[in-house]
């Protein structure tokens, strides 16, 4: 996830804020949007399944047809990217979105919803897993520079998502998908405007690299590891909301908090715990106490209280783990970093696919079932964590290495 894994060198409040061209801060806005996107609709779930009169499973659909198509496509973007370039790359990202986010608003039943959503995934994936590329290749001063403000970007695309979905939502339901149209089709407008060609890579990449990638013992420690922790990740944000039973803006205020919380941890936190108590300990610990809190939830989800403050704390505790685990991904295997994240990105989508429809159709028997099961699956991420753990040990053993702008592209591909 947050490309905050990166070790960077010393960077000052003001030399971040330094002028950059306008490219970069058109692709950064499209970011930010591309973001919005993983917890828009979370205010709108509800809406969506009492007026077009379908069930908690039907409605969580529209996570599991985006989170399936985006893991897919991760296995391809940079096969498209290293033939086409970075420009057209992200033009065609941009525009599938805006085409299948208008059908999603215009859509009269559930199902149409999500199959728009596995479109809009498609155009997502090909964006995200060229947008810091872009970045890097476009900014003043060095590769640190660039990672600011991608990170920022990230930040304010997944804290702001759920805040804006609850307040369009408010209106209707069809208003998110038809703002998340408007705003990249302006950020596609910008990106034709002010975005330079870019040269396209010397040599294209093999699609069959990451699948290959794989073979290698701790880079499929790790992505199995993502896949357990991404089960309880995407039942806390598809089925949170019918528990909840609330409306639009008090849904996306509580999800605004836990992306808040997840920028913060992400950011601030996780290096220096990193730092402190070394990469491995600290995803174990990050994801035991996320295991403690769905147990939490489940045993007192009759109680709106212990669900907002536990949804709210998830975020510090994914936060940290997602940038730890980016790290791990990076170090795990003797491949190109892209080829070593896309892989990861392939696995670990399939736990995010299969969460949201399963604890919906769980949540229809009972209403604590699904934080059970998201709580044992993070359980059982720890437990292959530790079972694997010497394959990660020298990751500990040195001190971090300053990573190079092909690096920093390769990140993009593990992020969500």
């Amino acid at each position: 996830m947050p490309v905050s894994t990166l070790t960077l060198a010393p960077e000052t409040a003001s030399s971040t804020r330094a002028r950059q061209p306008k490219a970069v801060w058109a692709v950064a806005f499209a970011s930010v949007i591309a973001f919005m996107g993983i917890g828009l609709v979370d205010p709108i779930l509800k809406p969506i399944g009492e007026q077009l009169h379908a069930s908690p499973s039907q409605v969580t659909l529209l996570f599991t047809s985006y989170m399936l198509v985006t893991g897919v496509a991760m296995l391809i973007t940079s096969v498209v990217s290293s033939r086409f370039g970075a420009k057209k790359t992200l033009l065609a990202g941009l525009a599938i979105i805006i085409v299948f986010a208008a059908l999603a608003g215009s859509s009269g039943t559930v199902g149409q919803i999500v199959g728009f959503r596995a479109g809009w995934g498609l155009g997502n994936a090909l964006f995200i897993a060229t947008a810091l590329a872009t970045i890097v290749g476009a900014a003043t001063g060095g590769v640190a520079r660039a990672i600011i403000l991608y990170e920022a970007a990230l930040g304010i695309g997944i804290a702001s998502g759920p805040l804006l979905g609850g307040f369009l939502g408010h209106f209707t339901w069809r208003a998110p998908f038809f703002g998340v149209s408007v705003l990249m089709a302006v950020a596609f407008i910008g990106l034709i405007v002010l975005l330079p060609e870019s040269p396209k890579p010397a040599r294209p990449t093999s699609i069959t690299a990451p699948f290959k990638a794989l073979t290698y013992p701790g880079l499929l420690l790790v992505s199995v590891t993502a896949l357990l922790y991404n089960y309880g990740f995407f039942t806390l944000l598809a089925y949170t909301p019918f528990p909840l039973n609330m409306g639009t803006y008090s849904i996306g205020f509580i999800f605004f908090g836990w992306g808040l919380l997840l920028a913060l941890s992400s950011v601030v936190f996780a290096p220096k715990l990193q730092r402190r108590f070394g990469t491995v300990p600290m995803m174990a610990l990050a994801l035991a106490l996320f295991a403690v809190d769905l147990a939490v939830m489940a045993m007192f989800t009759d109680h709106k209280p212990v669900l907002i403050v536990g949804t709210i704390l998830a975020g510090l505790f994914l936060g940290v783990n997602n940038t730890l685990i980016t790290e791990a991904v990076m170090e795990s295997a003797p491949v190109e970093r892209s080829t070593a994240s896309a892989a990861y990105s392939f696995v670990r989508f399939a736990g995010g696919a299969a969460a949201p429809y399963l604890a919906g159709k769980l949540g229809e028997h009972q209403a604590s079932l699904p934080f059970w099961v998201g709580a044992a699956c993070t359980a059982v991420a720890v437990a292959v964590l530790f079972s694997g753990r010497k394959l990660l040990a020298h990751m500990d053993d040195r001190s971090p290495a300053a990573h190079t702008p092909a690096e920093a592209t390769a990140i993009t591909l593990g992020d969500d």
